[in-house]
């Protein structure tokens, strides 16, 4: 399948059939679907290729066939063998030898679901990106209040930036719309921070970015209502169910949801799971030397709103991820760690849909404290000995 072709080929276990090209336009999707209908054909298997094979699963799907969805990468031929018609023929051949394995297809309210939570998240990105930029224009008048704020979305940052595009160039007048902040007041920073030298092109750069902030902000409102309208009919059990976990808000377990479909039994156990989503190890052993463990490709949607929740999950107090993450952060770099602790949530995400049972946290056994004494104690004993070590070598 390609952006403006798709090449088909029947085999019915001794010969192959012609294999002909279609256009990618629906009415020639729907002509190949009759071509394989007067032809027998009950399975088809399909590249995933790109975004092209949706229109196309849609139709044949409304006609009636069996259809499977194949990762190319599976299903790759000998180098130097390679053309569009050999691999009609060889994906042909594999379905009827049942040796090809579907990828997962989510259902048309998951569908919709997802659309939704993708364009969320960039919309989130987006709107963040205009915030730098209005950050950086203010810093190009002298206006600094960037670096007397905690975060670049405090409701006291919009409103001196509304106040720019309206004329304001008072500093006095512009301290009093800043919430808070009072040792910056006293000390006088916050006045030295908004006392700039703004001028026209500034003001009218920072209406035109405030008004794609707004708009964004608009649309994102737009995204969780649509959001929350399929859970609330559709999932509001697994939306409790996830919700239970330390870390997981409303909108990451909308996100969860639209990413995994939900439905626990397409995945074999929560190993399938943690592989599909990229956060597994690789298995990259010869000789008995690892060469690489690094993790591998998968659903990079899943793995980001994943990686978010196991941030929060390991700042919650008293929860297991927060112990989890400090004993593995000694020995480890805090991203390793990170992606470690969003892998054990998404084996527990596993498990909660796959019961569906609440997060329970004390089924999770709690680390002994008296370990952590001993290594303690161990590693102190190392450093006393490295430093013998080394203050001898300087002896």
């Amino acid at each position: 399948m390609h952006k403006d072709s798709i090449f088909c080929a029947i085999y019915d276990g001794k010969v192959y059939s012609e294999v002909k090209e279609y256009e990618t336009m629906t009415e020639s999707i729907r002509k190949m679907g009759k071509y394989l209908q007067s032809e027998g054909v009950v399975r088809i298997a399909m590249e995933s290729t790109s975004i092209y094979w949706i229109p196309v699963w849609d139709i044949l799907e409304e006609m009636g066939f069996e259809l499977i969805l194949v990762n190319p990468f599976l299903i790759k031929q000998m180098p130097g063998r390679k053309s569009d018609v050999k691999d009609a023929q060889w994906i042909s051949t594999l379905l009827h030898k049942c040796m090809l394995r579907g990828s997962m297809v989510p259902c048309a309210t998951i569908t919709e679901l997802r659309i939704y939570t993708r364009k969320y998240t960039r919309l989130v990105q987006r709107a963040s990106q205009i915030l730098t930029e209005m950050d950086r224009i203010m810093v190009t008048a002298g206006i600094r209040i960037g670096s007397c704020v905690s975060s670049l979305t405090n409701k006291s940052v919009l409103n001196v930036i509304d106040a720019l595009i309206k004329g304001e160039t008072n500093p006095d007048d512009l301290v009093k719309l800043v919430y808070g902040n009072t040792a910056n007041k006293k000390s006088g920073k916050l006045k030295a921070a908004l006392t700039g030298n703004m001028k026209e092109h500034h003001r009218q750069s920072l209406k035109w970015s405030k008004e794609q902030y707004d708009l964004y902000q608009k649309q994102i409102l737009e995204c969780l209502s649509c959001m929350e309208k399929i859970c609330k009919a559709h999932y509001s059990a697994e939306m409790a169910l996830l919700q239970s976990m330390p870390g997981i808000s409303k909108v990451s377990a909308m996100c969860i949801i639209a990413e995994t479909g939900a439905d626990m039994s397409v995945f074999e156990d929560s190993g399938k799971i943690t592989g599909w989503a990229g956060l597994r190890p690789k298995n990259d052993e010869s000789a008995g030397k690892f060469k690489s463990t690094s993790i591998t490709k998968g659903n990079k949607y899943l793995r980001a709103i994943l990686v978010q929740v196991a941030w929060g999950a390991s700042r919650t107090k008293g929860s297991y991820f927060k112990e989890k993450y400090q004993r593995l952060a000694l020995r480890k770099s805090n991203k390793k760690a990170i992606i470690a602790i969003a892998r054990k949530m998404l084996v527990i995400i596993w498990n909660i849909l796959y019961e569906k049972k609440p997060y329970n946290p004390a089924l999770i056994p709690v680390y002994d404290p008296k370990k952590v004494e001993r290594a303690t104690a161990y590693h102190q004993k190392e450093i006393e000995r490295l430093s013998k070590l080394l203050s001898n070598k300087v002896a």
